[in-house]
């Protein structure tokens, strides 16, 4: 057992890392643990024993190489400590640590930061998920395809058990974040979770959170930097003792993502030095932010030409709300196609069809917004010429544009991740 103390857990200055190696599978036989569980408590006295236990025997019975289980003790004030010392003395192949402070951040952090493991996961101690998923949570980053992996109770392939409260709170939260930050990533808080340790020992200076938002922060940053993320459909039922403050909890969750909103949009993290070198086809992923604007631009110059050229040829026989609806309609969908292919980076079939029906939803937006401007046109000035209604419908469209970019981005296609088979 080793105690680990506030000091050393202080923030270390983020380094300017070098770029990532290319992933390699691990080999068949090694000498080592190549997988560290992790089990954060706090005063589960109750629960920790039959929790390590069957966690124990399903590795055991299943898991085809070495592997470790450390029980991350947030300054259990119960038996918990007995407890823990008791299985790590007992189960071959268990470890502790106690940490004087409280925070399952806190713990994974220090238990990841000192293992030596090539393969870093960690389940809740409730055991909420099934542990039949373990295997498949690992085994991309064993066999290289992967440099992070999470369990997702929102995949199409899941099978969850929980209130409705908890459920919509769920939903609202990973909502909030495809919306605000664009993530692609579908469950960002299901307490299980599996990282490379040669990424984690990149992430983890950069990760400033030392509570509930931990998981969210890393992930974020590794999609951010391009690194890979596997999702893997869970089964997962709900623990009615659950000690998680939803309040207080969702308020700090709200503050991490406006720092590390303002971290990505001040550009003080060092994304592209984690990325892989020789690894992934960069190609093949979409671009950043600036090449998305450069590529986004072309595309609408060119769709407002379209759409300018059509609302020109119609309004003389259909009027100009019918001439501006259909020309915006003509417009919206190709600007849709041209976007997925070149702005962001999606080919082949599939999601076509969701593509363009969330492009559309985005046209909506715009024909509100133009429309509205016509109409407010009209009624101010009823003897408008056809020039005004270009320049008026010019500057409708300009900030229907903005929004619409930040639609397609945020929505429409968001930062593309890797899931499992079930996976939507």
């Amino acid at each position: 057992m080793r105690t680990v103390r506030r000091s050393a857990l202080i923030d270390r200055p983020i380094p300017e890392p070098s770029a990532l190696p290319r992933r390699a599978p691990l080999p068949a036989h090694h000498p080592d643990p190549v997988l560290d569980v992790v089990v954060p408590v706090y005063n589960e006295e109750s629960g920790l024993e039959p929790c390590v236990r069957r966690l124990h025997a399903h590795l055991c019975e299943t898991f085809p190489y070495a592997f470790r289980i450390t029980i991350a003790d947030n300054a259990s004030t119960d038996g918990t400590p007995r407890i823990a010392a008791r299985l790590a003395a007992e189960l071959p192949g268990t470890d502790w640590i106690r940490l004087d402070e409280k925070g399952r951040g806190r713990a994974l952090y220090t238990a990841w930061s000192r293992s030596r493991a090539p393969v870093l996961a960690y389940l809740d101690v409730d055991l909420s998920t099934d542990l039949a998923a373990l295997l498949p949570l690992v085994a991309p980053l064993i066999s290289g395809h992967s440099d992070i992996a999470i369990g997702t109770r929102l995949a199409r392939g899941s099978r969850v058990v929980r209130g409705p409260k908890r459920e919509i709170i769920s939903r609202c939260y990973n909502g909030l974040l495809r919306s605000t930050l664009a993530v692609g990533f579908s469950d960002a808080q299901c307490g299980f979770k599996a990282v490379r340790r040669d990424v984690a020992e990149r992430l983890l200076p950069l990760v400033k959170d030392r509570e509930w938002f931990f998981d969210t922060e890393l992930l974020v940053i590794a999609e951010r930097a391009g690194l890979r993320i596997h999702e893997v459909p869970v089964d997962w039922v709900d623990d009615p003792d659950s000690r998680v403050h939803i309040l207080s909890t969702a308020l700090a969750d709200l503050r991490g993502m406006a720092r590390l909103g303002r971290a990505l949009a001040c550009g003080r993290l060092p994304l592209t030095a984690l990325r892989r070198s020789g690894g992934d086809l960069d190609g093949q992923l979409p671009p950043g932010l600036a090449r998305q604007l450069v590529r986004f631009a072309a595309v609408g110059a060119a769709s407002t030409l379209c759409y300018l050229l059509l609302y020109t040829v119609l309004r003389p026989a259909t009027g100009a709300q019918a001439a501006n609806a259909l020309a915006l309609l003509a417009s919206a969908i190709a600007n849709t196609a041209a976007n997925r292919r070149l702005t962001f980076g999606v080919r082949g079939r599939g999601g076509a069809l969701r593509h363009h029906l969330k492009g559309l939803a985005a046209f909506l937006v715009g024909l509100a917004l133009t429309s509205g401007s016509l109409a407010v046109l009209h009624h101010s000035a009823p003897g408008a010429g056809r020039r005004i209604e270009l320049v008026t419908l010019i500057a409708a469209n300009l900030a229907a544009t903005l929004l619409r970019f930040l639609l397609l981005r945020a929505w429409v296609f968001p930062a593309r991740r890797t899931t499992g088979p079930s996976a939507p």
